[in-house]
C-alpha cells in the first residue's frame, strides 16, 4: 500500500498546509479528471527520501508559487522529501550569482533556455541523460523540438540533454469576437492562404481586418517580431529558423526578407490595419485588441499571444465574447502546424537523488494536471487529460500545442540581447514606418555582426 492510500487527508499535512479545503477535494485520490493510476504505480516504487530536502528556485509568484507547492506536496507524499520552492522576480541574476557561487538550488525553473544554455557552457548543470531526451521525444507532441531546446553544449562543448520543459505558452494565436463573424458571414480560416483571402474579402467589404499595435515604452516594437517569427515557420523549414536565430544565416537572407514582407502584407497596407499602417508602431500593443469590441467593429482579427484575454474589456468571457483559433500554416508548403512560443525549463543545478527522483516525477502526467487544473498552465505532454484543464479556453489552447508537429522558442529571446531585445525591435518599427525589408534586415545584420 502507498502512501497515497493512508488518508487523501495525509496530503494536506504533507504539504504543510498547502492544500486549502478546496484543493484537497479537487484532488481526492481516486476522483476527478486526474491520471491517479501512474500515480500510484511510481509511488509504489518511489525511493525513500525520508530527512532529504529539495530546494526549487524559479520566477514563479504568486499565485503560481502556491499551485506548484501542490505539485511538490505530491512528490513529498510518495517519497517522503521534503521539496521546499523559493520564487523570486530577480530570478535570471540570482541564479547565475548562486551557481557562481557554488550555492545553487537543486533544481532551478528557467524561463528561457538561452541561460540555462550559458550555465551549462561552464560546466554548472547536470545533464538529465539519454533517457531522459528518449523519454521527450516519445512523450511530448512535437518531441524532437523540445529535446533540441534542452540540449546545450557541456563544458567542453559536447552537447548533452539538460532540461525539461513544464508550463508552456503559445503565441501563434489569432483573437477574434464570434459574432461580429457570424454577422458578416466569415469563417475561421484553416490555411494561410484562406487567412489572406480573408483578410482581403474584409477590406474589400468594406471593413477593416487587423488591429496591430507594437508600442510597449521602451519595448516598442517587439509584438513585430512574434509576428516575423510565425512567418518564419510557416514560410520555411524550421531548420532555417534555427539557423536564423542561431545566426547561421545572416538577418538579412532572402528568407528572412520573405518573412518580414509576409508580415508586411498585414501591416502596411492602410486598408488592412485598424488607424491605417501609420498607426501600427504607436498603437499600444495593450490597447490594441480594443478595436474587437467597438460596435460597430474597428478590426475583425488581433495575432497575439495566449496572454491576451488580460486586456480585453472587463466582464468579457472567452469562448463567448471573444475566441480564438490557430494562426495557420501555407497549405501548399506543408510544413505542418507549427507554434511559436515560450515555456520554463527545469534543469538541475546540484544533483542529489531527490533531484533525480523529481525529475522522473515530473514525467507523470498528474505533475502536469495538478497546474492544468489551477492556473493558466499549459503542456506538451501527450498523457495527460486534456478534462482536467481549469477552462475551455486553456483547454483549446493545449490541443493546439498537442496538434503541433513543430515548436519553436521565441526566437528574439534566444538571440543576443542587442539583437533580439534591440535591432529587431527598432527594426521593425522603422518597417512598418516605411522602410523597406532589405534595408531593415541589412541594419540589424550590421548590427549583429559588430
Amino acid at each position: 500500500m502507498t502512501r497515497l492510500h493512508l488518508a487523501a487527508s495525509a496530503l494536506a499535512l504533507a504539504a504543510g498546509g498547502a492544500f486549502a479545503d478546496t484543493h484537497s477535494e479537487m484532488f481526492t485520490p481516486g476522483e476527478g479528471p486526474f491520471s491517479w493510476d501512474s500515480y500510484e504505480a511510481w509511488a509504489d516504487g518511489a525511493p525513500d527520501l525520508s530527512g532529504q530536502t529539495l530546494t526549487v528556485f524559479g520566477p514563479w509568484l504568486d499565485p503560481d508559487d502556491d499551485v506548484f507547492r501542490d505539485v511538490l506536496a505530491f512528490f513529498n507524499e510518495a517519497t517522503g522529501a521534503d521539496a521546499v520552492y523559493t520564487g523570486s522576480d530577480g530570478f535570471e541574476q540570482q541564479i547565475v550569482i548562486d551557481v557562481e557561487a557554488g550555492s545553487p538550488p537543486n533544481v532551478a525553473i528557467f524561463p528561457q533556455p538561452g541561460l540555462a544554455a550559458d550555465i551549462a557552457a561552464q560546466g554548472l548543470l547536470s545533464p538529465l541523460g539519454e533517457e531522459a531526451a528518449e523519454w521527450v521525444e516519445e512523450n511530448y507532441a512535437a518531441g524532437p523540438s523540445w529535446v533540441a531546446l534542452g540540449t546545450y553544449g557541456n563544458a567542453g562543448g559536447e552537447e548533452e540533454f539538460y532540461g525539461f520543459f513544464f508550463n508552456v505558452n503559445v503565441k501563434s494565436l489569432v483573437w477574434y469576437v464570434p459574432e461580429n463573424f457570424e454577422d458578416a458571414g466569415y469563417e475561421v480560416p484553416e490555411t494561410m492562404e484562406d487567412l489572406i483571402a480573408l483578410t482581403e474579402q474584409i477590406a474589400e467589404d468594406g471593413e477593416t481586418p487587423w488591429c496591430i499595435g507594437l508600442a510597449s515604452g521602451p519595448a516598442t516594437g517587439w509584438p513585430a517580431t512574434d509576428w516575423v517569427e510565425d512567418m518564419m515557420l510557416r514560410l520555411h523549414a524550421p531548420e532555417v529558423y534555427d539557423q536564423w536565430v542561431a545566426h547561421e544565416i545572416p538577418f538579412d537572407d532572402p528568407q528572412v526578407v520573405e518573412a518580414v514582407e509576409q508580415f508586411g502584407f498585414f501591416a502596411k497596407d492602410d486598408a488592412f490595419v485598424n488607424g491605417g499602417a501609420g498607426a501600427v508602431a504607436s498603437t499600444d500593443f495593450r490597447d490594441s485588441p480594443a478595436g474587437l469590441f467597438a460596435s460597430p467593429p474597428q478590426c475583425y482579427m488581433h495575432r497575439q499571444a495566449s496572454f491576451t484575454p488580460a486586456f480585453f474589456p472587463d466582464g468579457t468571457v472567452v469562448g463567448e465574447d471573444a475566441d480564438f483559433f490557430y494562426l495557420p500554416g501555407f497549405a501548399d508548403r506543408d510544413l505542418g502546424n507549427p507554434v511559436l512560443g515560450g515555456g520554463t525549463l527545469m534543469a538541475i543545478t546540484d544533483p542529489s537523488p531527490a533531484a533525480t527522483a523529481f525529475m522522473e516525477f515530473l514525467q507523470l502526467p498528474l505533475a502536469h494536471e495538478v497546474m492544468m487544473a489551477q492556473t493558466g498552465f499549459l503542456t506538451p505532454h501527450l498523457e495527460v487529460n486534456p478534462e482536467a484543464y481549469q477552462d475551455d479556453t486553456l483547454r483549446g489552447q493545449g490541443e493546439i500545442l498537442r496538434d503541433a508537429t513543430t515548436f519553436r522558442f521565441d526566437g528574439s529571446d534566444l538571440m543576443p540581447g542587442e539583437v533580439g531585445a534591440g535591432t529587431f525591435w527598432t527594426g521593425m518599427v522603422d518597417y512598418v514606418g516605411g522602410a523597406s525589408a532589405e534595408d531593415v534586415t541589412g541594419a540589424i545584420e550590421d548590427s549583429w555582426s559588430e
